[in-house]
């Protein structure tokens, strides 16, 4: 699950993340297609380590020129339909949001692949949530710089099935944490990936949310593929980053200690890498990715529209009956940025404080040109003031981003 920007306990609740006025869309089933046939597997207890290895990942044996993605052509390209909803509490209607997305490989210089990622709805046009509305760019390495292997835990059993037109042989995980409150997980890969390479042979995959109030699902569902030519394509530039390729760094001052935190995003042979850092970092950012948080790329995916779905659907986010207190600019280094403050008070008497959170006005805008998506639609600035009946407000709690870049150039280098 991807992080937040800033952790603190002033975070804004996760009311705030929820807007008004969505139409409830209700989630796809989650069933194996017709005409398949399984055979069970009963054994669920296996432990991670033994589990079956993943659909066109290799094993860490294995030499470098057996993953596919040595082999990645320009013109490479899956999409999946794909559809999220959480229901509300003591509401009829809840919140969802529908449509396709699509992975394109539209550059090959090694050791490097240039991937698109377009979230649509099903007419091809943008969406209108902020977080889906726009094309990134993903540079994803061919080569890896330790074994990863994506694990699969829950019943697993074999079947052949039919998707985008083919028939595939297929393996299923399915794992129920319903008992305990946990979700439902439901994956089905390709036994043999061949084109579907990029998302480890991935045809279906879906989750259901249950327990301590939780109602919702999010599903992928492979609608097409396409394998391309031997060109190289045009490198895009990094302005609109998914993530992999680039850093940013947060000051944070949490109980009278200031610290700077940096988070690396990168990416290799389809999984995407996060690694955080705190104390001095140097001028060289991100030039170890050992140890880094992996995640399938197509989890990447399922989760980015879980998290979607979960945020706000206008931006600036704000709360029912509450209004920006002010524009300014919000400068981070060399970055001025428009930006809209709401402040929040809290408290009575000599106990008084106030909230000071700023927001970007355009996350999507050029004043934020290389940042990573997950950062933009967090707080530029979340603080927490003491407010006494007398004198100037006192700095208790704060974070605030401090700069970005990229570390994989433009370029490929």
């Amino acid at each position: 699950m991807r992080r937040p920007l800033f952790r603190a306990p002033f975070l804004l609740c996760s009311a705030l993340l929820l807007s008004t006025g969505c139409e409830s869309m209700k989630p796809r089933a989650v069933s194996p297609s017709d005409g398949t046939t399984a055979t069970e597997q009963p054994d669920a207890s296996i432990p991670p380590q033994a589990s079956v290895p993943d659909a066109g990942v290799p094993d860490s044996g294995a030499t470098a020129t057996a993953s596919p993605w040595q082999r990645a052509r320009v013109g490479d390209r899956v999409e999946y339909a794909f559809s999220a909803h959480r229901g509300r509490p003591g509401a009829d209607t809840g919140l969802g949001v529908a449509g396709h997305v699509a992975l394109e490989v539209v550059a090959v210089q090694a050791p490097w692949a240039w991937l698109t990622v377009t979230f649509t709805d099903d007419q091809g046009k943008p969406l209108p949530h902020p977080r889906l509305s726009q094309p990134l760019v993903l540079p994803m390495r061919l080569e890896e710089t330790q074994p990863r292997k994506e694990e699969h835990r829950g019943q697993r059993s074999t079947e052949q099935t039919t998707a985008a037109g083919r028939a595939w042989d297929a393996r299923r995980f399915l794992d129920d944490r319903r008992p305990s409150d946990g979700p439902l997980q439901n994956r089905l890969y390709a036994t043999e990936p061949g084109p579907l390479y990029l998302t480890h042979g991935l045809l279906d995959a879906s989750t259901t949310l249950s327990g301590f109030g939780a109602s919702g699902s999010q599903q992928l569902t492979l609608v097409s593929f396409r394998q391309g030519t031997d060109a190289t394509g045009t490198v895009p530039v990094l302005d609109q980053a998914w993530g992999p390729g680039t850093w940013y760094d947060v000051r944070q001052d949490l109980s009278g200690t200031s610290s700077v935190r940096r988070v690396c995003l990168g990416a290799e042979r389809g999984f995407l890498l996060r690694k955080e850092l705190t104390g001095p970092t140097g001028d060289a950012p991100c030039t170890d990715l050992q140890d880094a948080e992996a995640t399938p790329l197509e989890e990447a995916l399922l989760n980015a529209v879980s998290e979607a779905i979960s945020q706000p659907q206008q931006w600036p986010p704000v709360t029912a009956g509450t209004a920006p207190s002010r524009r300014e600019t919000f400068s981070v280094a060399q970055h001025p940025i428009p930006a809209v403050v709401f402040e929040a008070p809290s408290g009575e008497g000599a106990e008084r404080r106030v909230q000071v959170t700023t927001y970007a006005t355009e996350p999507w805008g050029a004043a934020l040109q290389g940042l990573a998506e997950e950062a933009r639609f967090a707080p530029l600035a979340d603080a927490i003031f003491r407010a006494p009946p007398k004198g100037k407000r006192v700095p208790e709690d704060g974070t605030a981003l401090a700069g970005w870049g990229k570390w994989v150039i433009d370029g490929g280098k």
